[in-house]
């Protein structure tokens, strides 16, 4: 049987794969927007995954994203509010790509590190729930976002959350969307390690305790970022891993994977058609739109609309009105005047 080429290192735009010394780099190189990956990314991703699963160079993989201010922020939300919300079937085709980036990652057939270098957001923490291990830089915070834009987290983190951490501490992840710190990420069970990463003018580590003081000392420009010791942390375990035996490791993910492999496959269908759907709802449209707007989302609004009888799941209400000068059906029932011809509607 006649091997696959492995694929060339330089064939991608928004990811950067590196392969050396039996570990496989896979780096989201999208740091003007924090490292959040667009549908190209998946696809970018899922094919370097499939290489490094098939590579018998490759013992061990890293994903990481570049620079020192995001491992990843999910899920491009610009790209949402421009393609997602205005045409939702689309959507559910992302969600599709987005689930075969995240199985050959699972299924890779190797062990798989997080290397979080700073900001992880959404749909970067279900890539980091997709991993085997985790090290973390201390500056660095995990947190979900789902309900705060108009969506739901249901691609890897409502599934795994309760098995990482719990089902109450997922359900306080998950709903509010909060910061978690390096060390309280460590004490959850969200990472395996926390390294240091803020360095003072004297080149040393600082001795920083909580996520407050590693913000006050990274305001003073004398301090600054340094991944070293998330490097070395990183480089010993992958170190670890490769002295072990290749098959034993495989088969041992395999069996490890075995509850996030069930929750999934129960659940990804119904997320992808779902979440299809309730994107032509008017949740995501606010809370996509308020993200780029740079705007707080109006969440009472909803829910004094619904309160007073109106409708929550329409801009402008159900499709509901007729036009009687021109015929024009299912106009919304906000709407005072007719989209078609001008004319003023009659109340309905």
């Amino acid at each position: 049987m006649t091997e696959r080429e492995p694929i060339k290192e330089s064939a991608f735009q928004e990811i950067i794969y590196e392969k050396k010394d039996w570990v496989a780099t896979v780096t989201i190189n999208r740091p003007q927007v924090y490292n959040a990956f667009s549908r190209q990314t998946l696809e970018e991703m899922a094919e370097a995954f499939r290489d490094a699963s098939w590579d018998d160079s490759v013992a061990v993989v890293v994903l990481t994203g570049a620079g020192d201010r995001a491992f990843c922020s999910g899920a491009d939300v610009k790209e949402y509010a421009r393609e997602y919300t205005r045409r939702p079937r689309e959507y559910w085709k992302y969600i599709a790509q987005m689930a075969e980036c995240l199985d050959r990652l699972r299924h890779i057939g190797k062990p798989t590190i997080a290397r979080i270098n700073g900001i992880v957001a959404g749909g970067g923490n279900e890539l980091n729930l997709a991993c085997d291990l985790a090290i973390m830089a201390q500056h660095a915070s995990i947190r979900q976002v789902g309900t705060r834009v108009g969506s739901v987290a249901a691609a890897g983190a409502t599934q795994w959350l309760p098995i990482m951490v719990g089902d109450r501490r997922a359900r306080e992840i998950l709903w509010l969307c909060e910061e978690i710190e390096a060390q309280k990420c460590l004490d959850w069970g969200l990472v395996n390690q926390v390294v240091p990463s803020v360095r003072g003018p004297d080149g040393n580590d600082l001795s920083l305790s909580s996520a407050d003081e590693v913000k006050a000392a990274l305001k003073d420009s004398a301090n600054r970022v340094d991944l070293t010791a998330l490097d070395e942390a990183v480089q010993v375990m992958c170190q670890k891993l490769i002295d072990k035996f290749p098959e034993c490791l495989r088969y041992t993910q395999q069996q490890t994977n075995f509850w996030k492999d069930l929750a999934w496959a129960l659940t990804i269908g119904h997320t992808q058609d779902w979440l299809a759907l309730h994107f032509a709802s008017l949740e995501p449209y606010e809370g996509m739109t308020a993200f780029v707007e740079k705007r707080p989302p109006n969440y009472r609004g909803l829910r004094e609309k619904a309160a007073q009888g109106g409708s929550s799941e329409f801009l402008w209400g159900p499709y509901q009105k007729t036009c009687q000068q021109c015929g024009a059906k299912g106009l919304p029932a906000e709407f005072r005047f007719c989209g078609q011809c001008g004319a003023a509607l009659e109340e309905s």
